[in-house]
């Protein structure tokens, strides 16, 4: 074997940001391999965490993941003092100012192509070059991204299918392979002196736990390759169970994606592997691996998706605004719609932080095209409540429901809440889960309280309109509605 080159750098500074692992990690193998000493910096982004609500389980899992990296760092460097340098700060002052603090040559990090990421990185690079401080980025969080999947043109993709078939002839066993970190882990270097305090608690970052006791949700890279060991044992079922809200479908890995606790190469691998062998539930999760790689070309060619359709003409609809529209609003957050399957999605979502997949479709639809509300408006919401989100992913599903999208559905297509109710939770359970007031109904009564017969709201202690809402809004006007609102659009 050929020696290895010799480091390009005494001192280097690795900025973990939403790859909060010590294994495959882009940034910390190049770090390792081009300088003698490695430090480790993470930053609680003031930026962000100042608009946040002060109990948020986003922050509660970074804080534990970062316990758990900080741990494996150490382990690594086989240094007790190796391991994290933590700052609360706005990370476009700490990290120049530490990695000036250390005498560092360079500052290395993965990619992170949201746009308010990208100014911040941009800064970042302008300040540490006033510094003489070399700053190097790399691709980690998805398996291929901005220009590596273009047209015969050398346009991006805007129509899922060709782009998954040319993201299917690109990817390889080098893109698929792991950053041997372990070879190199020698040179993490001590902590400097002062440096060595351990992650901060929640209350010293200004927040409280959202629930007493532990989390619930696995944490850390430990929590995550749990989660997938479990997933591999029913994988080739997933294309089966992953619409069924009520049945241990999917494999919940999309929080510990979202914050880089588990590396995107590894699920990948084992996927692309069985699907080839002919596992079909493997060749569904892959779809939605490719998915997530689509959604980050998407923002990153078309930022203006951020506040806008993806299909211009689509903004010139008109949606509902006003009193009326702010009541139909607070009444889908707080799961007062009078659809048990909605109510019940948006209950999952408020209790948890986490919501199905196939439900997010349901709630979306029902949002947009039910009751004629800016998808804009539950993008937000979703931003602010979900432990998984991601801006890419979370504005590619809802301009995805709201057909003003790339390769959405089309804008007639409109979910009815009941037939959706009665095809994914057939039997209740889920609806009886998170809305115990209906838990008593007949299951043929329960997709449709209203329809019920009075002897059967009496027998189940169900009084609509007081201890269940009736529905806001009847679907099959809804649905003329719609059509009506979206006229505007059907040339586009």
């Amino acid at each position: 074997m050929a020696p290895s080159p010799e480091p390009s750098y005494s001192t280097g500074l690795v900025w973990f940001r939403r790859d909060l692992r010590a294994n495959d990690h882009a940034a910390l193998y190049r770090a390792l391999t081009q300088c003698r000493q490695v430090h480790c910096v993470f930053v609680f982004d003031r930026e962000i965490l100042d608009l946040l609500p002060r109990a948020d389980r986003r922050v509660e899992f970074i804080r534990e993941s970062l316990v758990e990296l900080d741990a494996a760092l150490r382990a690594l460097g086989q240094h007790p003092h190796a391991g994290l340098i933590v700052r609360h700060a706005i990370a476009s002052d700490a990290v120049p100012a530490l990695a000036q603090a250390l005498q560092a040559q360079a500052v290395y990090a993965n990619h992170d192509d949201e746009p308010q990421a990208l100014q911040r990185d941009s800064l970042v690079r302008t300040r540490l070059a006033s510094a003489g401080i070399a700053f190097h980025t790399f691709k980690d969080h998805i398996l291929l991204e901005r220009n590596e999947v273009l047209t015969q043109t050398g346009t991006p993709y805007s129509v899922f299918t060709p782009y998954k078939n040319a993201w299917l002839r690109k990817i390889d066993a080098f893109q698929l392979q792991s950053y041997a970190i372990e070879r190199h882990a020698h040179r993490l270097a001590p902590r400097p002196a002062g440096e060595c305090l351990g992650i901060p608690s929640l209350s010293a970052l200004g927040f409280e736990a959202t629930l007493p006791g532990p989390p619930r949700l696995p944490t850390g890279s430990s929590g995550a390759l749990r989660l997938f060991d479990d997933f591999l044992h029913r994988i080739e079922r997933y294309h089966d169970t992953r619409d069924f809200p009520s049945v241990k479908g999917p494999s919940y890995l999309s929080v510990h994606l979202r914050f880089g606790t588990i590396s995107p190469r590894l699920l990948a691998r084992s996927a692309h592997a069985l699907a080839q062998a002919g596992n079909p539930g493997a060749a569904t999760w892959l779809n939605e691996l490719i998915w997530r790689d689509f959604y980050a070309q998407i923002l990153f060619h078309h930022p203006h998706v951020v506040d806008r359709s993806f299909k211009p003409p689509y903004d010139a609809i008109q949606w509902e605004t006003g009193a009326a529209a702010q009541a139909l609003f607070s009444a889908w957050c707080e799961g007062r719609t009078g659809y048990p399957l909605v109510d019940a999605a948006m209950a999952q979502l408020n209790q948890t932080g986490y919501m199905h997949n196939r439900l997010r479709m349901v709630v979306a639809s029902f949002l947009v095209k039910d009751l004629g509300l800016d998808w804009r408006w539950g993008e937000r919401y979703f931003a602010t409540r979900l432990n998984d989100f991601d801006l890419a992913s979370n504005n590619g599903g809802w301009q995805w429901a709201s057909s003003s999208g790339c390769d959405a559905q089309p804008y007639f297509r409109i979910f009815n809440p009941v037939s959706q109710s009665e095809k994914f939770d057939k039997e209740g359970r889920f609806i009886r889960r998170y809305l115990p007031q209906l838990a008593k109904l007949p299951t043929a009564a329960l997709h449709a309280p209203w329809r019920a017969r009075p002897l059967e709201l009496q027998e189940a202690g169900v009084v609509l309109g007081q201890t269940y809402p009736e529905p806001v809004v009847d679907h099959e006007s809804a649905r003329l509605r719609t059509l009506q609102r979206y006229a505007v659009v059907k040339a586009g």
